[in-house]
């Protein structure tokens, strides 16, 4: 289904168009195809962009086998050393529920995002339903408080990295980039090929960060089941 065009989210002064699928049971193989053709899911929604006029949004995908960590993601490793990562199946708490509050209402003090009202409701159906077999929950715990929450698909073709929030006191550890490292790993053990990081636009400064996790691969063009997708790794010098 094609939804009407609005706002963009990433580029205010754009409109967006967004083409939607709703799963209720979706096999993880089916997923993974999806994946690889630049669907991303929340709760039951999968979802990824149509817009005519523009094609700034491109499906980001970390190669875990030539990941090399850069020098300012290993310190970023040092400092969340003492930092306790428990993966298990999607839930939901006070304690969640909490930290994702205060997560919202640092970025809206900061970035301008909306004031959020915290509903667990909402919650469940964002990050808890629709997790199927397949649906992981990252909790990083620090002296056995909770401080972050990353919600991961675990599929046969590799992780999907769907959200990540953390308390706003643990932002100057670079949580997000311990977030990513910690994902990283865990596709490696698992053997996983990729850890697709969702969509990145350079000129986005939410966004940007993902391209720093080299090497990478960029999708070219959102194709049909039918199709096969076309990954690229960017002509980009490796920095460290």
């Amino acid at each position: 289904m094609k939804g009407p065009p609005g706002p963009c989210s990433y580029i205010p002064e754009l409109t967006s168009t967004m083409e939607y699928r709703y799963i209720v049971q979706v096999p993880m193989n089916e997923y993974s195809e999806m994946l690889r053709r630049g669907w991303r899911r929340f709760g039951f929604t999968f979802f990824r962009p149509v817009c005519e006029s523009c094609s700034k949004c491109q499906s980001l995908r970390v190669c875990i086998p030539e990941f090399k960590a850069t020098k300012s993601q290993k310190r970023s490793l040092k400092k969340n050393r003492d930092i306790q990562v428990v993966v298990r199946r999607p839930s939901v708490s006070q304690e969640h529920l909490d930290l994702y509050d205060a997560y919202h209402n640092d970025m809206a003090a900061r970035r301008g995002w909306p004031v959020h009202i915290p509903d667990r409701e909402e919650y469940i159906e964002s990050f808890v339903a629709g997790a199927g077999e397949f649906g992981r929950e990252f909790l990083y715990f620090e002296d056995r408080k909770l401080v972050g929450v990353g919600m991961v698909d675990v599929l046969p073709t590799g992780l999907s990295s769907v959200y990540f929030y953390h308390h706003p006191d643990w932002r100057k550890r670079s949580p997000g980039v311990f977030s990513v490292l910690t994902e990283i790993d865990y596709a490696r053990r698992l053997g996983r090929p990729h850890l697709y990081l969702g969509y990145w636009i350079d000129e986005n400064q939410s966004m940007e960060y993902k391209s720093r996790y080299k090497r990478h691969e960029i999708l070219q063009e959102y194709v049909a089941d039918e199709k096969e997708p076309d990954w690229r790794v960017p002509d980009e010098p490796f920095s460290v």
